[in-house]
């Protein structure tokens, strides 16, 4: 009962989160640096964010099964089924916020701060309950895990690699820097602060 107690938290936090990710989308200040890249893949191709969300995470699950080799434990095959509900819960979200259109950089500001807070919750939420992490998270703590780095600077390396990897790609395929700004800056800001307190607490590696 206790495990499904933090299973129904951690698909409640995930759920925010979602919600969190397409305010900050649809505040057109860039996005969260773990959606940056499937951001700026769905402006330039018909798949929505939320499936190229759902892609990006396989392709990390793939990538902590070559750096974990036998680590990997079958448990660990639980961030699919989260992958694609968090696709398709931004995808849901970005569907039913079509009215947020900001004409003024004032509401595109109060959109993003909107947003960082309600992603601060679900990320709480989902690190709270102690039972699955998202692929991004995981990524890192793989390689924290594998070369025993530390996780403050990992997590760093990685959402700057995000965000350099998805302007690159923007400048490549649209020609304009498009999905990354000042959103994605404070995204990853707000996000690393809330996951830094949590992790002073142990926490499983199951993801």
């Amino acid at each position: 009962m206790e495990k499904a107690k933090r299973y129904l938290v951690f698909l409640i936090g995930l759920f925010i989160n979602s919600l969190g990710v397409s305010l900050i989308t649809k505040a057109e200040l860039g996005t969260s640096p773990i959606s940056s890249i499937p951001y700026v893949l769905s402006l330039n191709f018909p798949l929505t964010l939320g499936q190229f969300t759902i892609l990006f995470s396989l392709l990390l699950i793939v990538l902590q099964l070559v750096i974990l080799g036998r680590n990997f434990a079958p448990e660990h095959a639980l961030q699919i089924p989260v992958s694609v509900a968090f696709g398709w819960f931004i995808d849901l979200y970005m569907s039913l916020l079509w009215f947020i259109q900001p004409e003024v950089y004032l509401m595109e500001v109060v959109y993003l701060l909107i947003g960082c807070a309600i992603l601060a919750v679900g990320v709480y939420m989902e690190m709270l309950a102690d039972v699955v992490m998202l692929p991004g998270e995981s990524f890192v703590r793989a390689v924290v895990f594998r070369w025993h780095t530390e996780f403050g600077l990992t997590k760093v390396c990685f959402d700057v690699s995000m965000a350099v990897i998805a302007a690159v790609l923007s400048l490549v395929l649209s020609h304009a820097l498009l999905g990354v700004r000042e959103g994605t800056v404070a995204a990853a800001i707000r996000e690393f602060t809330v996951v830094g307190r949590c992790f002073h607490r142990p926490i499983i590696f199951i993801i």
